[in-house]
């Protein structure tokens, strides 16, 4: 597990520039190496280029979300120290079926609360969910040709991949359906990022998580 000091390297995922700047001189002040991208799919490649001890990321992102980012990093990358920040959850806890070992409700508390939590975190390890079940997370892919929601599931076990109707409005909960191809049972969560975000939304948690930013100064 790493040490907390100048040498833990920290990815910071978050595609605000405001706040992803905002939350990066926080860290670098405190010490820590870190390097950000503005989503999913940058942070998957700022992953290859290097492997950091710690992975904060926003859940609600374009292109890829956060929800999906954290079940690839716990599946290739398990020992990374997995934090995850949004402003859908009120709740310090981890929410149902996050695949993170910490979490951070911005716009609930102010900066320092962060802090607090990347240096709990590192101080405990990756202490979050197995590789072998960590649900895998999937968008709403859009309509079949009879106007019904689908998504592709890519199976766990054999790596096939294979679509399938969903009429229930995505909540975040696990789920599990049987492989058409083999006999795996795979665990899934419909990613339900768009529905808990909207420009409105963001905005007043923006506005708070940068209120009180100032005010612990």
């Amino acid at each position: 597990m790493p040490e907390q000091n100048n040498q833990t390297r920290i990815l910071l995922v978050e595609d605000d520039d405001v706040v992803r700047h905002t939350v990066s001189m926080l860290l670098t002040q405190q010490g820590y190496r870190v390097t950000s991208a503005n989503n999913g799919f940058e942070a998957l490649l700022r992953l290859q280029e290097e492997l950091p001890e710690v992975l904060v990321t926003d859940l609600n992102m374009p292109e890829m979300s956060g929800f999906e980012l954290l079940s690839v990093v716990r599946r290739r990358f398990p020992s990374v120290i997995a934090i995850a920040t949004s402003a859908a959850y009120e709740s310090t806890s981890v929410p149902p079926g996050v695949i993170a070992d910490a979490f951070y409700a911005k716009g609930s508390v102010d900066s320092s609360a962060l802090l607090k939590i990347v240096a709990s975190a590192i101080k405990k390890g990756p202490v979050g969910h197995q590789r072998n079940t960590a649900p895998v997370w999937i968008p709403r892919n859009g309509l079949d040709h009879n106007g019904k929601p689908f998504v592709v599931l890519t199976c766990t076990d054999c790596l096939r991949s294979f679509p399938f109707t969903v009429l229930q409005e995505p909540t975040g909960e696990v789920l599990k359906t049987p492989c058409i191809y083999c006999p795996h049972e795979v665990n899934y969560i419909i990613d339900f990022s768009r529905s808990v975000h909207s420009p409105e939304k963001r905005a007043e948690w923006k506005s708070r998580f940068l209120k009180k930013q100032v005010r612990s100064a």
